[in-house]
């Protein structure tokens, strides 16, 4: 049945109908664009299924426009062909990734404009190149009647119900618009919307079911949901919207929108209920479109968003229109596009790091490519359950990620069927034969020690702990911090010029440092050696909880410390307990038992222990302390903000004393919140929970026994 103009209808519900879509338009708006709710999600269901009610009572009065059609209609057989009014062409793309790209760009514009030295800056507008799906959004009479592609330019495909189910692009635009009006702009995929895409995607994958994937990046996924032809289906994955430019604009009379810039063209489309970016700015000159290009560049990795480069454009239309086009390109405007983050090659092999801490992880070694700005031979593979995930194997075609500072990985495989047709530079693999599974070795490549994956845990460690070379450094460091043994004055980088000179292999070997050694040190005066020898002289008295925490074993915290310290009373006690017998200390569960006694089983670890000993390194030993009724017994605090009377380590010393246990986050099993001013998000984690909130007055009147 065809759809008429509500107003043309006498029913008592068209001013209901009216008046809810302009409410829900409006409250989406807010929603979706604006980030910016002004009413709860139950009360917009509430008017959304008032609306459905009402049109499924009068569908005569159904119309496109109505927000109940952002999800409608059977699904698509094929997308049908649109001729663009006019073109959506393609911006040329400048790939000098250094300043030069913009200058260049400068340089070509006013020699184009017959301009000198002598004249101003040319005004610029500069904006992100968005990785997405171009589109064209087609309104009559300010309601959305067709959403296109690109296509080639010239033809594209028909994508409308699917796009309506982008909350953020809207149905209905204000009565002040034109009576044709295209808009231009992209349909992307934010970051947080694509890993929880991908997390539902691993979900119904490990759920078994059928013909289902994971997606490579959020481009491909923003593509796949828009070129879905079930509108439902689209519709369960998220994407989102900018706006950048118009199309073709029909005036019915003079008098219209007319732009004189093209930052005030994007200004009114924002006025008009589309999202521009905020990134959006004016540029005068080279040095400004320069500047932007590093500004953007450094904020890149911290986008919601993923961008491969920014737009430069000639701010002024009539400049625009003088320049005109060369080859289906305009000449007022350039793409200046960042070094590439994703690139194919080929996996060489597959080597197992071990990091600081212990942690196993596999590298794949890659025939040389150049992406995101630097040479790639290394990508991370993460953990073994992720690479065998991915089943990335020796002799694949990979896709690599590099982004800014982070460590290169392995996005996805590349199978021979949908493999590059041309062979890799450097390599001869043009269909490779793929090597085996990889699976986790179960010794430490570096030290031979034991490798042990806890349960629930995706990371294999190294047990050799102090004796590993892998994880001297952060041994040492660790060792010598102020809450553990404290060597004041032994810092990260004299850590490091130690080790790799090797004057220290292990953690006894700080004890044998003589005074020649350390002063031959680079930036190591002689008043500064003598100062280290005195503080490690004096680090020698320290306590067992101190010593024991200075070790370093896996899972095993100051307060964990504290509590075998005071149920063993001696370190010999604790080193020979059973997992059984370590399981009685208050703080000890399975997990940490296990942790201690792997590392006291390994030789080398207890060798270390006896010779710090030797080296004098004492500590007040005795019986273990008598089992007392203490008020905050089996209690876990999180402290957050400032008190007005105790500093937190104060604080945390008060309930430790008291029995209790400090921790750093909240969790159901977190029994209170010890909140000052200014507390933060753990406060409202405490609130969420229902966990119970104390002040300092309250702190103090349960370490004073009250209730």
């Amino acid at each position: 049945m065809p759809t008429r103009d509500l107003f043309d209808l006498p029913d008592d519900a068209v001013p209901d109908i009216a008046q809810l879509r302009l409410s829900l338009h409006a409250h989406a708006h807010r929603y979706y664009v604006l980030d910016d709710p002004s009413i709860p999600d139950a009360e917009y269901d509430r008017l959304f299924r008032q609306l459905q009610t009402l049109e499924a009572q009068h569908p005569e009065l159904v119309t496109p426009d109505s927000p109940t059609q952002r999800v409608g209609g059977k699904p698509l057989g094929q997308f049908a062909q649109v001729r663009h009014a006019l073109p959506m062409l393609s911006i040329r793309t400048e790939t000098d990734t250094q300043a030069s790209g913009a200058q260049n760009f400068d340089a070509r514009i006013r020699r184009e404009l017959g301009l000198t030295d002598a004249d101003p800056a040319i005004d610029f507008v500069a904006e992100p190149k968005f990785d997405g799906l171009a589109m064209s959004l087609r309104y009559v009479h300010g309601v959305l009647v067709q959403a296109a592609t690109r296509g080639d330019g010239e033809l594209g495909e028909d994508v409308t119900q699917n796009i309506r189910t982008i909350g953020q692009i809207p149905l209905k635009l204000p009565a002040s618009v034109p009576p044709v009006l295209e808009v231009r702009g992209e349909v992307y995929m934010r970051r947080d919307h694509f890993d929880a895409l991908n997390e539902r995607q691993r979900q119904r994958i490990a759920a078994g079911e059928r013909g289902e994937k994971t997606f490579v990046n959020p481009r491909n996924a923003a593509a796949g949901a828009v070129r879905q032809l079930d509108p439902a289906i689209a519709a369960q994955r998220p994407l989102s919207f900018f706006a950048y430019g118009l199309g073709e604009v029909t005036l019915v009379h003079e008098g219209g929108p007319v732009w004189v810039t093209h930052l005030a063209l994007l200004t009114t489309l924002k006025s008009w209920g589309f999202p521009v970016s905020e990134l959006v700015v004016q540029a005068q000159g080279a040095t400004e479109l320069v500047a932007y290009y590093d500004t953007i560049g450094a904020r890149r990795d911290t986008l919601g968003f993923d961008i491969d480069g920014v737009v430069y454009k000639v701010n002024s239309l009539a400049l625009q229109r003088r320049l005109g086009f060369v080859t289906r390109e305009p000449r007022w405007a350039v793409a200046h596009k960042f070094p590439a983050q994703e690139m194919l090659t080929t996996v060489l092999a597959i080597d197992v790091q071990v990091g600081r801490t212990g942690k196993l992880t596999p590298v794949a070694k890659l025939a040389p490519v150049f992406v995101g700005g630097v040479t790639v031979t290394n990508a991370t593979l993460h953990n073994e359950d992720e690479a065998r995930r991915k089943d990335v194997r020796v002799g694949d075609t990979v896709i690599v990620r590099r982004a800014g500072d982070v460590i290169p990985e392995v996005v996805s495989v590349v199978l021979p069927d949908t493999a590059c047709p041309e062979p890799i530079e450097g390599t001869d693999l043009l269909e490779p034969q793929r090597g085996p599974l990889f699976t986790m070795p179960h010794v430490c490549p570096v030290c031979a020690s034991l490798a042990m994956r806890e349960e629930g845990e995706a990371d294999y460690r190294c047990t050799g702990g102090l004796f590993c070379s892998a994880q001297r450094k952060q041994a040492i460091l660790h060792f010598a911090q102020r809450r553990a043994v404290e060597v004041e004055g032994l810092g990260d980088k004299l850590v490091e010029q130690m080790v790799d000179a090797g004057i220290i292999r292990t953690l006894p070997d700080l004890y044998r440092l003589g005074f020649t050694a350390l002063a031959n040190l680079d930036r190591m005066a002689e008043k500064s050696a003598q100062n280290v020898l005195e503080a490690l002289q004096k680090s020698k008295q320290t306590t067992l909880p101190r010593f024991l925490f200075g070790l370093g074993i896996r899972h095993v915290g100051e307060a964990t410390a504290k509590e075998l310290a005071r149920h063993f009373g001696k370190l010999d006690a604790i080193m020979q307990a059973t997992e059984e017998q370590l399981q009685t200390v208050a703080d000890v569960g399975p997990i940490v038992a296990r942790s201690l006694r792997a590392f006291f089983d390994v030789s080398h670890n207890r060798e270390v222990v006896e010779q710090l000993r030797a080296c004098g390194l004492t500590w007040p030993e005795g019986d273990p302390a008598p089992v007392l009724a203490q008020p905050l017994s089996g209690k876990t605090f999180v402290l957050t903000g400032t008190l007005p009377s105790l500093e937190r380590e104060q604080a945390k010393a008060l309930i430790e004393a008291a029995g209790g246990k400090v921790v750093g986050s909240v969790s159901k099993k977190t029994s209170f919140v010890v909140a000052g001013a200014q507390a933060g998000s753990k406060l409202e984690k405490a609130q969420e929970l229902g966990v119970a909130i104390l002040d300092e007055t309250g702190l103090k009147e349960m370490l004073d026994g009250g209730a």
